[in-house]
Formats: structure tokens, C-alpha cells, sequence
């Protein structure tokens, strides 16, 4: 790992405590996660009681993404609507260690080894638990801009210049009907955006994201009522790019 990826990724520790004993790596782009031992996992037994899952810190204070998305939404999004998904999802697993020996994208793409009764809620609740673990690193109170090394390059090849790309996302973002993601994936070696509906996370598919979107209501009503599309536009001022150049970096 290069000096570059090191200051944007969470300790090895910290990402055993935030993501589980499977998945070791989620904080790099849901890319390269690791299964590991329960003897190699002491943040996984620190956290047996209450599950393999903990809500992950923010990087920023609740209101530091103001005016563009606001204070009460972010608190209630992080440590309600993101900490209702750890809790499920641990709650779920408790008595299946069997399924601990997994990573997420294994658990996500490989639901069918899950028990039939609790297949859906490690879908929604797993799902949401990586969707907004990586959301949260895309967001910075020095953002805006556009994209460069890289990922500038790449998106002026598959989408002609940022401008086209950008609107491309937000249709996306905006047609996702009821709830749901929009991203930027690196799929089958090229980049492609996509909507996924409600928690149902890229990993599933085998793609890798470099950008998420949460356009469920929760991630914007408060402020924006039924205007997604402010709400998209207002994304634009808080992406931070240089995040979602390592991202890209890591997935060719």
C-alpha cells in the first residue's frame, strides 16, 4: 500500500473493530477485504456481545457539510438509520458463526449459503451496512471540484467530459424509483454507472464502486423535501475526488 492509500484508509485495528473479522478491508473501496481468524481478530472478540458490526466514526462533525447537506440530517442518518442497519445485521448473525468466516462480498454474493430465514435481512442490513460505510468516506467539507489523475482520465474516456458525466450520474440518481443508490463502478474493466434499489450493494454484482449516491429519502428530506434533484446537485460540493481517485486506483 503507497503512502497515498495509507491516509485515507482506517487503521488495520480500526477496520477489524468498524467492519468485522471479515472484512478487515472494507474502509479501501469494499476492494480487497481479507477473511481472518477469530484468533487473528481481537476487535472481532472485543465486540462478541453485540456482534461482529459497529457503527463506523465520521471523519467530519455533523454540521461540517453545511449548507449543503445539514446537521440534523447527517446525526439522524449516521447514528440512527446507519446504526439500525449494524444492529440488524449483527442480531441476524448471532448463532451463525459459520457465516463469520466470510467477507462481505462473499456474504453479499453468496447469500444462498445463508440460512432461507434470515437471507433477506443480511441482504438489506449487510447491504446498508457497506453501502454507508463507504458512502461516509466520499463525503469531505473540502470538496467539490472534479476528479483528476486517473479517474479524470477514465471518465473523459467512457463519458466523453465530466459535464457529461455528471449528468448521466444525477439521471440516474433521479430515475432510481422509491429508494435506493446511484454509483460509479468499475465493472467488466470500464467504468458504468448504475442505480441499485434499496440496500442491494454493488458487491453483490462483483463491481467495484469508486462513487455512491444514497437517494433514499432519509439521506435528504429534512432539507431538501421531494427535491432529489437539489439534493444531487448539492453532492456535487462535498465529493471528494482525490477519495474516489484512490478508489478507482485500487480497482485497475
Amino acid at each position: 500500500m503507497n503512502s497515498q492509500n495509507a491516509e485515507f484508509t482506517l487503521s488495520r485495528r480500526d477496520a477489524l473493530k468498524t467492519f468485522g473479522a471479515g472484512a478487515a478491508l472494507l474502509s479501501l473501496g469494499l476492494l480487497g477485504m481479507q477473511r481472518l481468524s477469530a484468533q487473528a481478530s481481537a476487535g472481532a472478540a472485543a465486540n462478541a456481545a453485540s456482534g461482529p458490526f459497529v457503527l463506523p466514526p465520521l471523519t467530519f462533525a455533523y454540521d461540517a457539510l453545511e449548507p449543503h447537506i445539514d446537521a440534523k440530517t447527517m446525526e439522524i442518518h449516521h447514528t440512527k438509520h446507519h446504526q439500525a442497519y449494524v444492529t440488524a445485521a449483527n442480531k441476524a448473525l448471532a448463532g451463525h458463526a459459520e457465516l463469520l468466516g466470510l467477507d462481505v462480498p462473499e456474504l453479499l454474493r453468496q447469500l444462498d449459503k445463508a440460512p432461507e430465514a434470515i437471507r433477506t435481512t443480511l441482504r438489506n442490513n449487510v447491504g446498508g451496512h457497506a453501502n454507508h460505510s463507504f458512502f461516509w468516506t466520499l463525503l469531505s467539507p473540502k470538496g467539490g471540484g472534479e476528479p483528476k489523475g486517473g479517474l479524470e482520465s477514465a471518465i473523459k474516456k467512457q463519458f466523453g467530459d465530466f459535464a457529461a458525466f455528471k449528468t448521466q450520474f444525477a439521471d440516474a440518481a433521479a430515475k432510481r424509483f422509491g429508494s435506493g443508490w446511484a454509483w460509479l463502478l468499475m465493472k467488466d474493466g470500464k467504468l458504468v454507472i448504475e442505480s441499485s434499489a434499496n440496500q442491494d450493494s454493488p458487491l453483490m454484482m462483483g463491481a467495484r464502486p469508486i462513487l455512491g449516491l444514497d437517494v433514499w429519502e432519509h439521506a435528504y428530506y429534512l432539507k431538501y423535501q421531494n427535491r432529489r434533484a437539489d439534493y444531487v446537485n448539492a453532492f456535487w460540493n462535498v465529493v471528494d475526488w482525490d477519495k474516489a481517485n484512490d478508489y478507482y486506483r485500487m480497482a485497475t
